[in-house]
């Protein structure tokens, strides 16, 4: 395990001597405070002992499945965890997203995305201590009050569309996959819905987006589920 200087502290986890390089240098030049593992084994021990804000994790680890890793960390952990992988595969990217991984990053990546995705997972980490009111460019929810507004007029929606709205509005930012949605809002993930909440976010959007057709807020993630971006 390896440290250098910073404000954030980011947990990079990578078997790759190159990938860790490179990624401590971006860290570092953008004022972040860097620890490097190479294997799951002192992967879990710097998460232990550093306590990280941001956890950078490879799927593909010599000693243990990265998606072992993130089962063993979310039994008590609650850091934001943005998985790397190479693997371009659905089902790969929906098992870590519902393992607990709040984003994941398909190698080879832009530095400046996973910078950006950074940024949303602490932002994230933090929604506790934010206001209840969203406020993302001409749409705002009032999640006590639970009053939609778009451009200062109230948005009418039904039961099941707040919901779901609310839900994005709770994790913006990160991709929620229709097993998790489905999960929340129905009480079971594997259940016949997934159409009706095709369904729903299509009628959502002819209420929240400018253009339905070409979504800005609420974007889809062809194959895993959906991600509501803060704009």
């Amino acid at each position: 395990m390896e440290e250098n200087k910073g404000k954030y502290k980011v947990l990079i986890v990578d078997d790759e001597p190159p990938i860790r390089r490179m990624l401590t240098i971006t860290l570092e030049a953008h004022d972040y405070k860097a620890y490097l593992a190479e294997d799951a084994k002192s992967a879990m021990l710097a998460a232990t002992m550093y306590n990280p804000d941001v956890i950078l994790l490879d799927l593909g680890l010599p000693d243990k499945s990265g998606l072992q890793v993130l089962k063993q960390l979310r039994e008590w952990s609650k850091t934001p965890i943005i998985v790397l992988t190479v693997m371009d595969d659905e089902m790969t990217k929906i098992a870590a997203l519902d393992q607990g991984a709040d984003d994941y990053v398909t190698k080879p990546f832009n530095t400046g995305e996973l910078l950006a995705r950074i940024r949303v997972a602490l932002r994230h980490s933090r929604k506790e201590e934010e206001s209840p009111l969203f406020v993302s460019g001409r749409l705002s929810v009032d999640l006590v009050a639970r009053v939609v507004m778009l451009d200062n007029a109230e948005v009418k929606l039904t039961a099941t569309e707040y919901a779901i709205l609310a839900l994005f509005v709770k994790h913006a930012g990160r991709v929620l996959t229709h097993s998790f949605i489905m999960k929340e809002i129905w009480g079971n993930p594997y259940s016949d819905n997934a159409q009706i909440l095709r369904v729903h976010v299509a009628q959502l959007r002819k209420k929240i987006e400018t253009n339905p057709a070409m979504p800005e807020l609420l974007i889809t993630e062809s194959g895993v589920g959906y991600r509501f971006k803060k704009i």
